[in-house]
């Protein structure tokens, strides 16, 4: 669910292609998501000491503070295509994990600036969805993964939306988002394709699990991080780009996101599944 990546050349800085846009209120909801979903989406995330660790494609750093928690002793490189984020994550991870050494690299991750086999375990969260060719992306992080190191990715699919009230103005704003990421070169509906995906960029023993949240009245803390800081937050934040391109008027857009709104009311309900794939380098 998160849109922080954008590739381009190595070296250059990102200029289209994320839909949310760089902005501090974007970063801000890009910290709360990642703090909000940390049980969820990185409970079995440990990586033994010592191993070396390369998170691609870390934005603001949002993911990165989550995996220095929980993997203390690992050797932690991160890389993004956007200084500004590295910038930004390196903030993040000083205040959030005081002595924290990670390595911060800029570069795209179709050109890694990397040896072969430099890396025990890669992490890749919430960065397939920007890219127009997914499986090559895997594809090529097989050379800096060791024969035999592991793969975790994680992903979202916004047609796992489920809510209560149900409303086809807020199904229809989701799906301008979908329809915005597609014509960018993305596709917010990557994760349920995701095991066949890393099965076809080969890697082994390939295992997809779903990561469910759902809000409700006895969950009102989530229902404010989850359903409006979140999900409603980052589809509202595309209000000008949908209607610019056609998609819906101004009434419409604004009425869907108020039943948005309605979802994490007390008689509302809101339901969404990430997807965590976890796979192996084989040997040869």
């Amino acid at each position: 669910m998160e849109t922080t990546r954008t590739v381009t050349a190595q070296g250059a800085e990102p200029t289209g292609g994320y839909v949310h846009g760089y902005s501090g209120r974007e970063a801000r909801r890009l910290g709360d998501q990642a703090d909000a979903l940390a049980d969820l989406l990185h409970e079995e995330t440990r990586y033994p000491a010592g191993s070396r660790v390369l998170e691609v494609g870390c934005g603001v750093g949002a993911q990165t503070v989550h995996l220095l928690e929980r993997s203390p002793g690992a050797r932690i490189t991160a890389v993004d295509v956007s200084r500004e984020s590295l910038e930004q994550a390196r903030e993040r991870v000083t205040a959030s994990c005081p002595g924290a050494k990670v390595r911060w690299r800029h570069g795209d991750l179709h050109d890694l600036p990397f040896p072969d086999d430099a890396f025990d375990h890669v992490f890749v969260c919430f960065v397939l969805e920007h890219l127009p060719d997914p499986r090559a992306a895997l594809a090529g992080l097989r050379r800096v993964l060791r024969p035999g190191g592991t793969l975790t990715v994680i992903e979202g699919d916004h047609g796992s939306v489920f809510l209560h009230p149900d409303s086809p103005h807020a199904r229809a704003v989701i799906a301008h988002l979908v329809a915005l990421q597609a014509a960018a070169g993305g596709d917010a509906l990557i994760g349920r394709r995701l095991a066949p995906l890393l099965a076809s960029a080969g890697y082994d023993r390939v295992r997809v699990s779903p990561r469910t949240v759902y809000t409700d009245r006895s969950r009102p803390a989530l229902a404010q991080a989850v359903t409006l800081d979140t999900f409603t937050a980052m589809v509202a934040a595309v209000r000008d780009d949908a209607i610019a391109a056609g998609l819906t008027t101004p009434a419409d857009w604004d009425r869907g996101v108020a039943d948005l709104h309605r979802a994490a009311e007390p008689d509302g309900t809101f339901h969404y599944a990430f997807f965590k794939g976890v796979a192996v380098r084989p040997a040869s």
